[in-house]
């Protein structure tokens, strides 16, 4: 039998490709995890934005395949970046023709200046590659405020293909043609908001088999058993989406301290009584320290809805201590209407979710550790999936293609 931890994305995946019995256990009273969406007052809000940005047909078409046609949005992403109070479309490396004369000349300047050296770390890569400039005015800041920590402590490639990467001859042509294509420049969303894509995947397999509101508290690798608040459970493989460090912890493996970190995200999902001025944008990157958020989603944008309804995001170190709600609360507000984004809108409704981890921090030792302890688990039959699983960056997709080659690779053995 296989004991599934966690009714997230993965961890529902996995039941759907498997073809072995399966036991999936949620330490929360609902499946999901971080793809949840609370609908009130004419609001659909998720636990942040999480639009699917399918590169694969098949996957796409099975994903959807239990949810009305009706129902999904097909959009173009269409997003800027608020510098210095105006808008410059993303990303900013592209699109440095944008900015007033003396910054566009600093930026194209260092572009070709770049000192040649052989970067290690993400911040070392930045400069390199880009220059001093277009680092300093974007890159860095924004993604100091994303991951709250040294840059220099992430990998080089620690957001892989998902780092906008530009060459000087795509910059320079960009001025002229306009080509911000990415690798999510389209994506797919429910109007009922991102747990209809987890309702679909339950439709595929036997609901009986997940039990809610049951939390693991350890695991013991050579007898095959977990030990949760309820029970005992023998498995044969154990297939686990939460957290890394969590799960070696869990299995009594010691590891050094501060070897994983993460930041975590605060989100104020905010609904108001009529639309703002910005009837384009699905979301916004911020990067100056002015302003408390780092990104500013639209549901109302996407959804073509008549009423504003925002994501909005902080980062905080993994061990930060937070403050009240409130006190946050006010300070976006202030920050929404000091940026623009809103006037003399009315706030209807709003909810606070802290997402604990939001982003690893990826770096050599992490990448090591991941491969080292993954190798040692597999021994006992213990495999560790998903995006905190894996302890990395990907998309929703990349967790369900995961998923799906774990199960086949057992179907072969």
């Amino acid at each position: 039998m296989d004991l599934i931890i966690g009714a997230g994305i993965s961890g529902i995946s996995y039941a759907n490709f498997t073809h072995d019995d399966f036991l999936i256990i949620e330490k929360e009273k609902d499946p999901g995890g971080y793809c949840r969406t609370t609908k009130r007052n004419g609001f659909v809000w998720d636990y942040s934005g999480h639009f699917f940005h399918f590169q694969h047909p098949r996957i796409e078409e099975y994903v959807c395949r239990n949810i009305a046609q009706d129902s999904l949005v097909r959009a173009e992403k269409h997003t800027q970046i608020l510098y210095d109070r105006k808008y410059v479309d993303f990303p900013f490396q592209k699109n440095i023709h944008q900015l007033d004369k003396e910054e566009f000349i600093d930026c194209l300047y260092d572009l070709f200046t770049a000192p040649e050296t052989t970067p290690h770390t993400f911040k070392e890569m930045v400069y390199a590659n880009l220059g001093k400039s277009i680092s300093e005015k974007f890159l860095i800041p924004y993604n100091e405020k994303l991951y709250a920590c040294d840059l220099d402590h992430l990998d080089m490639e620690a957001m892989g293909r998902f780092f906008p990467k530009a060459s000087r001859e795509e910059i320079i042509r960009n001025f002229r043609e306009g080509n911000d294509e990415s690798y999510n420049s389209h994506f797919t969303y429910s109007r009922g908001g991102a747990i209809e894509y987890i309702n679909s995947l339950l439709k595929n397999i036997d609901e009986s088999r997940i039990a809610y509101d049951e939390t693991l508290l350890k695991i013991y690798p050579d007898r095959k058993m977990a030990v949760t608040d309820r029970r005992e459970i023998h498995f044969d493989r154990l297939i686990s989406t939460m957290p890394f460090p969590e799960l070696l912890s869990k299995s009594g493996i010691i590891f050094p301290d501060r070897l994983f970190t993460w930041n975590k995200v605060l989100v104020f999902n905010l609904g108001f009584d009529r639309k703002g001025d910005d009837r384009v944008n699905s979301w916004v990157y911020v990067p100056s320290k002015e302003f408390i958020f780092y990104r500013v989603g639209y549901y109302d944008n996407i959804l073509s809805s008549d009423r504003m309804s925002l994501y909005v995001e902080i980062g905080f170190p993994g061990d930060a201590t937070l403050r009240t709600e409130s006190e946050y609360l006010d300070r976006v507000l202030m920050d929404l209407k000091k940026a623009g984004i809103v006037s003399d809108q009315r706030l209807m409704d709003y909810e606070a979710i802290l997402m604990n981890p939001a982003y690893v921090h990826i770096n050599r030792e992490s990448l090591s550790a991941v491969s080292r302890y993954k190798e040692e688990l597999a021994r006992w039959g213990i495999y560790s999936i998903g995006r905190y699983g894996s302890w990395t960056y990907c998309s929703i997709e990349d967790n369900i293609r995961e998923a799906e080659e774990l199960a086949e690779r057992f179907r072969r053995e």
